[in-house]
């Protein structure tokens, strides 16, 4: 973690896992204030993790139109340049942007061997794994974001045929300046197309990591405050 730059006087790494490590644990000391005032939140992520799959499921259905485009494309005889990429970028999207909701409703793989010995050992074994679980998608966050900016001071651009609007990238750009430089980056803005910036697909995967580890951080509030997962499992028959 050597590269981790202090934020306000203390290192990255405190702000992303010893704060919300010491946030859980004051949330099993003081559960029921702790369940007053974390209840309106809970539910406006709860209504963030649905937006983020009903976005997944926007993609899905786009890389379907993608798939109908290619075959009206090859049986009129003519060509669609990147439509390959786009519909990677579409499923890449489609994957991470469905990673928190996914999990929320228990659509991800779960072994629940030593979980179901006795309560007290489901609830403590469930909330290491859950701490080990949030640690790790939030040092995967950290890297998915440091993608991005990696990518933004390279200028690292798809090696496909995939081209993206020049006013596309100056709008998606804006969300990184201050509204001071927007009439700059305006200003600077073409009307042609270009080379798709590798930071626009790798966006969807920074939001979405990003959200898993919100997501996990707090399934594992939850957890600790009302002594049963968040987490709904769907029975299989």
């Amino acid at each position: 973690m050597r590269d981790w730059q202090p934020l306000l006087g203390l290192p990255l790494w405190v702000w992303l896992f010893v704060f919300p490590a010491l946030f859980a644990l004051g949330c099993l000391v003081w559960r029921r204030q702790a369940a007053r005032y974390l209840a309106p939140v809970w539910k406006q992520l709860d209504r963030i993790y649905l937006a983020a799959g009903v976005i997944a499921a926007g993609f899905m259905l786009l890389i379907l139109l993608l798939i109908v485009a290619q075959m009206i494309a090859r049986w009129s005889g003519l060509t669609f340049p990147g439509s390959t990429e786009y519909a990677g970028y579409a499923m890449a999207a489609t994957s991470f942007f469905a990673l928190a909701h996914t999990l929320m409703r228990g659509g991800h793989i779960r072994v629940s061997i030593f979980l179901n010995m006795n309560r007290f050992t489901m609830l403590w074994l469930d909330a290491a794994a859950t701490l080990i679980a949030a640690v790790t998608a939030t040092y995967f966050a950290r890297f998915a974001i440091k993608t991005n900016i990696m990518s933004v001071v390279l200028n690292d651009r798809t090696q496909g045929q995939d081209f993206v609007p020049e006013w596309l990238v100056s709008g998606l750009s804006m969300l990184a300046h201050s509204p001071t430089d927007w009439g700059r980056i305006w200003a600077e803005t073409g009307t042609g197309w270009v080379y798709t910036p590798m930071w626009i697909p790798q966006l969807p995967m920074s939001i979405g990591t990003v959200l898993l580890a919100v997501a996990l951080w707090d399934a594992l509030t939850r957890l600790l405050v009302r002594g049963e997962t968040a987490i709904i499992g769907e029975a299989i028959e």
